[in-house]
């Protein structure tokens, strides 16, 4: 007798937190390119540069341009307050006040354009930097530094993908969906990816969520599940085998998967009595899990059973215990 974890097994893929294309958002020429291929890069770190000489150039004409209006401002203001004073001495008419009047608020209307045009130049100048978006490891370069980018290229100079954590999207069959969302009411659900061999573990994590639908085309639904990846086991764009812990079957009895056999009237297992004589029992079985099936109804715990061999018994044979495990069938 022993606890068995019930796993749920599916085949999915790895996907990155998040995988962004770096592209440049000015018209230029690539500069220079500070990142190295397949470098781990921090959000805000400089990653290329596109030559900023024009964009400095439109600034600095932004900025005089408004040092120029704000000039003339002080001009127009110092006039209005000589024609204010006029008029209240009844030396100056009404008409011209308001002419006086329209043209200082025309101008800072026009300030106010100045620094939206300033702050136009300064974003296209700061995106000269092309920073990088967030955490992440760098690509191949797909653009070397000399050939001019444009805003609306296709092609990215490289690629940023963050993998820490990682994801795992995985399918499961649609019977299997009312096993996982009790397990969720639960609590946390852990989930462990294997290799595609699904021999070796690589990482372990938990269900993030379940797809809201069912596909029905292949009566299954998406699960994905998240992994803190700190050894970056988990690959982006790799096949891993996920396998889900549903429930935990405590204290059952287990024989070995080679112990079970099918025969005409269903399962049934070769047990070992007393006196050493082959006597086979029919049984009820549950899951396979790691080579152990579990059995419902027909033996007990502590029984004997024959794990090999099956094909030279029949009911009441003595029979010898062995170590050595039995070839199969067409083996020498």
């Amino acid at each position: 007798r022993q606890d068995v974890p019930i796993f749920l097994m599916g085949l999915g893929t790895v996907q990155a937190t998040f995988t962004v294309g770096i592209y440049s958002q000015v018209d230029g020429k690539l500069q220079d390119v500070f990142f190295k291929e397949g470098q781990h890069v921090k959000k805000g770190d400089v990653l290329a540069k596109i030559d900023p000489r024009l964009f400095q150039a439109a600034l600095d004409q932004a900025k005089a341009k408004k040092a120029q209006d704000e000039a003339t401002l002080v001009g127009y203001q110092k006039d209005l307050n000589r024609f204010q004073a006029l008029g209240l001495k009844g030396f100056e008419t009404q008409q011209n006040l308001d002419q006086q009047q329209a043209k200082v608020d025309t101008m800072k209307a026009t300030i106010l354009a100045d620094d939206a045009a300033i702050e136009t130049a300064q974003t296209q100048f700061d995106y000269t930097d092309i920073r990088a978006p967030s955490d992440g490891r760098m690509g191949v370069r797909l653009i070397d530094p000399g050939n001019v980018v444009h805003a609306n290229d296709q092609n990215s100079i490289a690629v940023l993908v963050q993998a820490q954590p990682a994801a795992v999207l995985f399918t499961l069959p649609a019977r299997t969906l009312d096993d996982v969302r009790a397990a969720q009411k639960r609590g946390t659900v852990e989930v462990e990816a294997y290799d595609r061999d699904n021999r070796h573990l690589i990482s372990k994590g938990i269900l993030a969520t379940i797809d809201n639908v069912i596909d029905q085309t292949t009566a299954s639904y998406k699960l994905k599940a998240t992994f803190k990846n700190e050894d970056e086991k988990l690959w982006p764009g790799e096949f891993v085998n996920a396998r889900l812990l549903v429930d935990t079957e405590t204290n059952v009895v287990v024989v070995p998967d080679a112990a079970v056999q099918r025969g005409p009237k269903g399962l049934f297992i070769w047990t070992i009595t007393a006196n050493n004589t082959a006597m086979p029992k029919p049984i009820k079985a549950g899951q396979s899990v790691g080579g152990m099936t579990i059995v419902t109804q027909g033996i007990a715990d502590g029984d004997r059973v024959i794990t090999g061999g099956q094909y030279k018994l029949r009911n009441g044979v003595r029979v010898n215990e062995s170590s050595d495990v039995p070839p199969a069938d067409g083996e020498s």
